[in-house]
């Protein structure tokens, strides 16, 4: 779908495709057992991440690869009874528009959008295979920050706006990975949905431990944005462990599984831990996106902190549901309720992420149109870009 619109588009959600020395090219190599290795089985190459080969992405090399939105027909519901894989088929080499800023800029121009943020796709899936080892995920983490500096940049073109990845396992590593994300011109930053797992075991990444960290992005005033990952949560025995989806060798998933909603309870819990946590209290300025993490949480998230905040009026300085609506941006799944999303935030807190160029994401940018025609002209322009003009600006404190 393609649109003219009288206003800059900018989406919350894009990313790339690592290149095959994302995580090695400035790691020394004798670090590789530790760390992050190529392996090879059976003709397919994997990533082996902290002596365990990794089966998160099927293919990490990604060439061929699966075109973008590969499986839209199959989660509306459309797929004629084609399976995932038999959809996935269709592939192609690696376009250098999913390696090269050079290239994805032309492809936005082809697509309509004016910015994007653009976030990992291996990334957000390796710390909880390193969790074990803080020293492991400081090592490897600093190195891919430093590449995705050097292939990407962090504002190219002040189109671009590539986030560098955080990880609070260590509170003064993430607060110097910050300040040279800073440095280095950096709009947002990133991390997964999850406890912090530090020298002292795991913490909630709203403890008072880490306020060095919220102080600086407070003081900043640059977004944190809290991406879907591997959150490292337990299907306590109801489907297999591991992230990533469960489809049979047909491509069909055989029957739903409670994996499905893992994406969402990690997103529910880390958002309103941070409610719990006061962090907003103590750092008005922090605001946080929530991104590719779904928004079907929100009904039973509102009624939980709605139903708390009436019981403990001793304990939080302001209502915790308006404390949430000021502070924290909802990108919905594309096939989400978006009314409803729009309802419970306020259509000031919604963001337009269209996860292109992944398989689950749309085939096209702007097919997200269709998903909020019903809303006035004027809601539209703040979810496809306003809100998102606003949340990328620093806002020093």
């Amino acid at each position: 779908m393609t649109a003219n619109l009288d206003y800059p588009v900018f989406d919350a959600d894009n990313h790339y495709y690592e290149a095959l020395d994302a995580f090695t090219r400035h790691l020394d190599p004798k670090l590789g057992r530790r760390t992050v290795q190529w392996c090879e089985i059976d003709g397919r190459k994997y990533h082996v991440v902290g002596g365990r080969v990794s089966h998160a992405v099927t293919n990490p090399t990604f060439s061929p690869i699966a075109k973008p939105g590969a499986l839209h027909a199959y989660l509306k519901g459309e797929s004629d009874g084609r399976g995932a894989l038999e959809l996935m088929r269709d592939r192609e080499p690696i376009p250098d528009y999913y390696l090269q800023p050079e290239a994805r800029v032309e492809k936005m121009d082809e697509q309509g959008l004016d910015s994007t943020w653009l976030f990992p796709t291996l990334g957000v899936l390796y710390e909880e295979l390193l969790s074990h080892d803080i020293e492991a995920v400081k090592l490897t983490f600093r190195s891919f920050n430093r590449w995705l500096d050097e292939d990407w940049g962090f504002a190219f073109r002040n189109r671009v706006y590539a986030s560098p990845y955080i990880s609070l396992c260590d509170v003064d590593f993430a607060v110097s990975e910050l300040e040279w994300a800073l440095e280095r011109g950096a709009h947002s930053v990133v991390m997964r949905p999850a406890a912090a797992f530090t020298i002292a075991g795991p913490l909630s990444p709203g403890d008072p431990h880490f306020d060095p960290f919220w102080a600086r992005v407070n003081e900043a005033g640059i977004a944190v944005v809290v991406h879907a990952g591997d959150s490292g949560y337990s299907c306590n025995g109801y489907a297999p462990q591991g992230f990533g989806a469960d489809f049979g060798s047909d491509g069909v998933m055989r029957r739903p599984s409670v994996k499905a909603w893992s994406i969402e309870r990690a997103a529910l819990d880390f958002l309103a831990q941070m409610i719990f946590d006061r962090v907003f209290e103590r750092f008005p300025h922090v605001r946080l996106a929530s991104i590719e993490n779904g928004s079907e949480f929100l009904p039973d998230l509102f009624r939980k902190l709605g139903s708390l905040g009436k019981k403990m009026t001793h304990y939080f300085d302001s209502d915790p549901l308006e404390t949430f609506r000021r502070h924290v941006w909802i990108s919905p799944f594309w096939e989400d309720n978006v009314e409803e999303v729009v309802e419970y935030m306020g259509a000031d807190r919604v963001v337009f992420g269209s996860d292109w160029p992944h398989i689950e994401g749309l085939p096209h940018p702007l097919d997200y149109l269709e998903e909020i025609d019903s809303f006035d002209a004027m809601t539209q322009k703040k979810i496809m870009s306003d809100n998102m003009i606003e949340l990328n600006e620093l806002r020093p404190a």
